[in-house]
């Protein structure tokens, strides 16, 4: 059996790195990995995003390799971005939610996006560009930084946004505990992530690819309620919705395909797990 990557939170963080570092440096001709949340050649980016919600005009727009089918849900449907607002998108990878909430916030707003992976960094800033001359406007940055410790002010953003990453957090708690900090009062929380519905099989919580592809790393529904509330976050709100997981079945995705077989007789991987949409509350 492979080390469970998730021994200690040093462990699961440096394997997670070095997963999306591979996916940042990937080539069309030297994939990175097996598919699911992680990325890989399953299918195309395009058809994830219009999978999980996104409009085909808006990601069409976006800078080259802004969007790297690594989403599991659309956080800016229930975001609801407001012109002059500021906004922090949580793992911002290649830049993809940022760049499409610039233009929501607009000139007046800013949007700033984190990430721990040096690689992905430098790829979301080499989009920088394309997306000043699209747009004429200059509101997105990007910093290097850990969910756990954000490199961001005390109550200084409007909306914390994030897709898919939460669940590869080794200290979650602390996580939700610094969306509060940074959130300025009445500030709100969008996420999509992947939610279990029931506790994996002790196989697939130890199984590397499965942490990097958002799978190994997500908690119960219930956690993800208390670990919010006991921040200080109210109205916690947490949709499930089965749009992702069941795509993933008609994907022919191979992270799917082996994970499904270690499951129970007669189980699939949506009895388990799901995509979730959630959102809550400064007071």
């Amino acid at each position: 059996m492979q080390k469970n990557p998730r021994d200690t939170g040093d462990d699961m963080r440096d394997q997670v790195r070095r997963g999306y570092a591979a996916i940042a440096t990937a080539t069309e001709a030297e994939p990175c990995c097996a598919g699911g949340c992680c990325g890989g050649d399953a299918q195309a980016p395009e058809q994830i995003a219009a999978a999980v919600g996104y409009d085909a005009d808006d990601v069409r727009g976006l800078p080259d390799g802004a969007n790297m089918g690594l989403s599991c849900g659309n956080p800016h449907v229930i975001a609801s971005l407001r012109e002059g607002e500021t906004v922090l998108d949580l793992g911002s990878g290649g830049g993809f939610d940022c760049f499409l909430a610039g233009p929501k916030v607009g000139a007046a707003g800013r949007v700033i996006g984190v990430d721990m992976t040096p690689e992905m960094l430098a790829k979301a800033r080499r989009g920088l560009d394309a997306y000043r001359r699209s747009t004429g406007l200059g509101n997105v940055e990007f910093r290097l930084g850990e969910i756990e410790h954000l490199p961001v002010g005390d109550a200084s953003v409007d909306a914390v946004i994030s897709n898919c990453v939460l669940n590869l957090v080794p200290d979650k708690p602390r996580a939700w505990r610094e969306i509060a900090r940074v959130l300025a009062p009445g500030g709100r929380v969008a996420i999509s992530d992947l939610a279990l519905l029931r506790p994996l099989p002790a196989d697939l919580q130890n199984d590397a690819e499965a942490l990097v592809g958002c799978i190994a790393g997500a908690v119960e529904v219930d956690a993800i309620r208390r670990d919010a509330e006991a921040a200080g976050l109210v109205d916690v709100r947490i949709e499930a919705r089965t749009d992702y997981v069941d795509a993933m079945s008609t994907w022919q995705d191979p992270l799917y395909a082996r994970l499904a077989g270690g499951l129970p007789e007669g189980a699939t991987l949506a009895d388990f797990i799901t995509s979730a949409a959630i959102s809550a509350r400064k007071p």
